[in-house]
């Protein structure tokens, strides 16, 4: 198999596999999913898989790691530029 389409496919199934796991937890405590975003996270994650193995010789591995670890690390920068309102009650 080409070195570069295995980097990829193994980011991807690296970010699949953090995806499902956010999916298995978001389903045990009733949230509402987010396909969308689903989607675009393991998008993401093919694609630093990919460039993970680029730059460390395809290391299969390190591909498979870098799309569970990228698509965690895009979650938390998300989470932490997301926006909540707070509302203070006046006594």
């Amino acid at each position: 198999m080409e070195p570069l389409l295995l980097a990829g496919l193994l980011g991807g199934i690296g970010g699949l596999t953090r995806g499902v796991v956010g999916l298995l937890k978001a389903l045990s405590i009733r949230r509402k999913i987010l396909w969308g975003y689903y989607s675009i996270t393991v998008a993401v994650a093919l694609v630093i898989g990919v460039f993970v193995g680029i730059i460390f010789d395809f290391d299969p591995r390190l591909s498979l790691l870098a799309g569970y670890a990228g698509t965690d690390i895009l979650e938390g920068i998300y989470k932490s530029f997301k926006v909540d309102k707070t509302y203070v009650r006046k006594k």
